[in-house]
Parts: structure tokens; sequence; C-alpha cells
């Protein structure tokens, strides 16, 4: 039987031996083995080609069993919950057994391995590039990513079907919450006389793999999380002119990354680029691979879930080394960092600090700092628990307006991604012309030229010299114009794509972000429905407000920062795109101009 495999994303080909994908798409592999982190494929469409491991999850015709830890689970699926008569405590009368719910699922379902990972934003390990792991940098293991890491009995949630290395502990309260308040079991371990507003408890969703379940988002609002939180960890929400928007970076920074150099190890047997990073709040200079970007991508992917992080540029399997390819990352990378720095959260991030500021040299430093990030508890649920709304008279929320605003946005997102789908594609296509169609529709202009002005030699008249000379720099004339033009693009339109392909990115970031903000207000809802219906009690239902307001605080600060740095960036691009117009056409103007003075003397 044929190997396939369904793509988890879309990836769109950019060089010659790779195709596209679309999310959803079932392929068929020519093998599962991975080319340095590529495999090979035929498309929907019947196209041939490479494209990334990592976007793509492979259809077996039998899944591998569970492990042995999950040898308590059938093969075939979950088996039903115990009745709650078994989880009461000896004292009290068992009261008559419920069905049980036929799809609800443990919450702990979503720990286990074998289960197809969830689409989204969530972060995919790199598998096998130019810049894979190595030995002498990074260990096999790491204390985050060994099972018996924590005590056994806190849950470990997972991102992206894989082990998230920073894990979240829950309070005892929550921890009983997660073992019997779940669909049917609620309810049914108070006394007889308990009443019915005690009993009833905000539904879990049924789907265990969603953006909100797996962000935490769920856990947090529903009140299943406790911790403290230092000082140092606290985000900050404030008012603005706008509404919510992240407290500014008091010590704001720029970083840029020049010069990649080609290095080796292993007596030239590995080869790699590493570019120059300085900051300027540190004057620092350190040297980063393409693997360090990747591994700090992935931990403030996994750490904030409300957050956009900037997509770093994609990889690419042939031609790692040619200076078109270098150049083309640079560029990325240095947009990638701008993100970074200008956002109030990332930027004074430990992690992103540690890669900033560890000398490139120090490796006992940089693996301290690495396990340090990797072993951070402030992920999933207790990443809420750091963030810092305002409070008081006037500090609310009103939870319709919030609703509409991000309904908005996303609707906004939607058109723009649709846009800027077509505007790249449309610059891909004139970029193409200008190398190609129009440098060469030039030059044979200015051939036909050359040739008129060799016959007119023909003619050996000393009046006609002067006319031949003026044709002869004429056609030189087109001929450079067809050079300027297939020149042009790297001036203008490159740097028009670079920043589509960053914002085409963040994206596709917002769906998730929107998805745990959405999650959240529909528990809001459904507590309100219930304290309607004499089924909660009214400070439980405002508890979970409070922490829905939260999420929201984080959201509609999220989205101001993307506005306000959209309309900076494309300012910006814009007046360089106009500018580098501008100077083209006074390039070719002037190259017309000389043309036509050579023929004053004639």
């Amino acid at each position: 039987m044929a190997l396939r495999a369904r793509a988890l994303y879309d990836f769109r080909s950019e060089n010659p031996g790779e195709i596209s994908l679309r999310e959803h798409e079932v392929l068929s592999l020519c093998s599962e083995q991975d080319i340095e982190g590529w495999l090979e494929g035929i498309n929907s469409h019947g196209d041939r080609g490479l494209f990334p491991a990592s976007y793509v999850q492979v259809i077996r015709a039998a899944e591998t069993p569970p492990p042995a830890r999950y040898a308590n689970l059938p093969a075939g699926g979950f088996e039903p919950l115990p009745p709650p008569a078994a989880f009461k405590p000896a004292t009290l009368e068992a009261p008559p057994v419920a069905a049980p719910e036929p799809f609800s699922l443990p919450p702990a379902a979503a720990e286990y391995p074998f289960l197809p990972p969830p689409y989204g934003r969530s972060y995919q390990p790199s598998q096998g590039s130019d810049d894979d792991w190595d030995d002498d940098w990074d260990e096999s293991s790491t204390v985050a990513d060994e099972p018996g890491s924590l005590s056994s009995s806190y849950p470990v949630y997972e991102a992206a079907g894989r082990r998230a290395s920073g894990h979240y502990r829950l309070s005892m309260q929550s921890e009983m919450s997660l073992s019997f308040r779940s669909g049917h079991l609620a309810g049914h371990l108070h006394p007889p006389s308990s009443s019915t507003k005690s009993s009833a408890t905000v539904s879990r969703n049924l789907n265990r793999f969603s953006t909100f379940v797996k962000s935490g988002g769920e856990a947090f609002v529903l009140g299943e999380v406790s911790g403290f939180v230092k000082d140092g960890d606290k985000l900050c929400v404030v008012l603005g002119p706008q509404g919510p928007e992240w407290q500014e970076n008091p010590y704001p920074f720029q970083c840029s990354i020049e010069d990649p150099t080609k290095q080796t190890k292993f007596k030239g047997m590995k080869s790699y680029i590493a570019y120059k990073l300085v900051s300027s709040h540190t004057g620092q200079q350190v040297h980063r691979r393409y693997k360090h970007f990747d591994w700090l991508y992935g931990r403030l992917a996994e750490k904030f879930p409300v957050i956009s992080v900037p997509h770093l540029p994609e990889k690419q399997a042939t031609g790692r080394f040619e200076e078109d390819f270098i150049s083309k990352r640079r560029k990325g990378l240095a947009w990638w960092m701008d993100h970074m720095c200008s956002h109030p959260v990332l930027a004074q991030c430990d992690a992103f600090q540690h890669f900033l500021t560890c000398p490139s040299t120090d490796e006992k430093t940089w693996k301290q700092g690495k396990r340090k990030a990797e072993k951070d508890e402030m992920v999933g649920a207790n990443f809420f628990l750091t963030i810092s709304v305002p409070t008081g008279s006037g500090a609310g929320l009103d939870l319709h307006e919030v609703e509409s605003q991000v309904d908005g946005f996303k609707a906004f997102t939607k058109k723009m991604d649709e846009s800027a789908l077509q505007l790249n594609h449309t610059a891909n296509e004139f970029s193409r012309k200008q190398v190609t169609g129009f440098k060469k529709e030039y030059q044979k202009v200015g051939h036909s030229f050359k040739c008129l002005s060799q016959a007119f030699e023909l003619d050996q008249q000393a009046f006609s010299a002067g006319l031949n000379q003026a044709i002869a720099f004429t056609a030189e004339a087109y001929d450079a114009i067809g050079d300027l033009f297939a020149d042009q693009p790297r001036q203008d339109l490159d740097a028009v794509m670079d920043l589509l392909a960053l914002y085409q990115g963040h994206l596709a970031n917002f769906p998730d972000i929107i998805h745990v903000q959405k999650g959240a207000l529909t528990k809001v809802k459904e507590s309100k429905r219930h304290v309607e219906e004499g089924k909660m009690e009214l400070p439980k239902a405002e508890g979970i407000q409070e922490r829905c307001n939260i999420i929201s605080f984080a959201t509609l600060a999220e989205i101001n920062h993307f506005h306000k740095i959209r309309v900076r960036d494309f300012k910006s691009q814009m007046q360089h795109f106009l500018q580098q117009q501008i100077l083209f056409f006074q390039k070719v103007t002037k190259k017309l101009e000389e043309a036509l003075h050579k023929y004053d003397s004639v």
C-alpha cells in the first residue's frame, strides 16, 4: 500500500524542486525517509517534489498501540469512566448511577502521544536541515524533557503532538476538579442534601485538542489552576488611547543581523551559516545559527498563546549556501528580529534576552539558560496567571463590545490575508517579468538599433558618422535600461514581498489567538445561563467572567499592538518602494536623455 500523508499547514513552494501544499491535502509519499528535514511526494495536482517533513503527518494503515504507561487504555478507544459511586466516600450514601456520556474525554487526553496533533499555530520542531542540533551545542535530553521530572501527581499538558518542555502544576483542588468534575461526574459527589446551585459546573470542551484547551485557557477560565507569580514574570496590560495595550518596554532597544559567514566543524565535514547579532542596549556581539533562532521561536510560541510570535523565514532543501538565499534569509531574519524587539512582552522575555546576550563561546552558560527556559513553569494555564490587567471603576470590559471588536478584527485579518496573498502573487509575477521579459524586450530593441547603425556604417560618408554613433549609443542605452529592469526588483519589490511574508505568518497566528478568547467567552455565557436557571452561585460565575476578562484584555492588547506595528511597517515600506521606483525611472530617463543629446551635433 502506497504511503500517504496529510498536510497540517499550507506551504508555498519558492524554489525549483519544491511543491506547494494546502492544509488537509492528502499526498502520496515517494519514501518515508526524510532528506535533511524534507520529504518527497506527489500532491493532489500531480506535482512531484520536496516539502517540509514537519508540515505533514504520515497516514498509517494501523496506528501504533499506546506505550506501556497507557496500558489501561484499550487500543480501540477510551473505556467508559467508572460510575460516580466508585469515587464517593464510604461515609456517604451512593446516589443512583447516571449513564456515562459517550463523548466525555478525560482532561489528560491531550497527553496521549499516539493521537494526531491539531492544526494551527502549534510549533513543530525542526526535522533535519543544515541547522540540526549538534552534540556540542545540545545534549540528547534535558530535565524538562524527562517524563518524570515533575511529581507524578501533576498532569502534563502537551503541545503540537509532542511533550511540552514547560509543565505547569495545578492545585489540589484543581486535581480533584480534573478527576471528578468532568462531564457526567459533576453533581454526583455531593450528599443528597446539597443545594442544586453547588452541583452545577460549566462543561468542559469535548475536543481536548482545541487550541483553547491545549493553551491552558480552559483550565484557567474554569479556575482549575493556581500558583505564585513573581514580580519579574508579570505582564501588564494598561488602558491606552485606543483601549487595552501592553505596557511599553521601559528600555527599548534594537538588534541588527549582519555579516552572515560560512563556518565549518568536524574538520570540514559540517558546514553552516552563522549570523552576527549586535544589540543596541548591550553593544555585545554574538553569533547565532538558524537552529538557535528555531529553538527560540519554539519556546516563545509555546509560552505565549495569546501573543503572535513572528514566523521565521522558511527552510530550504537545496541551495542553502548560495549567495542569494543567504541574503534573502538574512533580510527575513532582520524583519523577524525587528518585530521581536518591538514587542513589549517578547523583547523582555528571559529566553530572548539569553539568546541576545549569552556569549557564543560560553557553551556552559548557554545550556544553563536553555534548560531554564525549557523548565519555565509559567506556560500553559499558568501563563494567564502572569497577566496583570487594569482594575477599579471604569476598567471593566463590556463582553458584547469585546466580542464585536474581536469579530471585526477576525474579518479584517481574513481580508488582509487574502489581499496580501494576491499582492505577493502579483509582485512575484511582475518581478519575474522585469528580470526576464522586460530585460529581454529592451535589449531586443537595443539590438535592433545596433543593427541599424551597423548598416549605416556601410555608407562610409563622413557627414553620416555622427548619426551612426548616436544610433549606436541609443542601442547601448536600451541595453542598459534592460539591465536596470532586471536589477530593480532587488531594490523595491523584494522588500515588499519580505514584509508580506512576515505578516502572512502573523495572520496565520491570529485564528488560534482568537479561538482562545472565543472559548473563554463561551464559558462566561454558559455560566450566566446557569445563574439565570438557578444552577450556579453568582460568585462562581463572576470568577469565570473575571478570568475571561484577563484573556480579553490580553487579546485586545495584542490586536492593538498588531495594528500599531502594521501601520509603522507598511508606511515605511511603501515610502521605500515609491522612492526606489522614482530613482529607477530617473535612471531610465537619464539614459534616454544622454542618448537624445548625442543627436545634437549630428
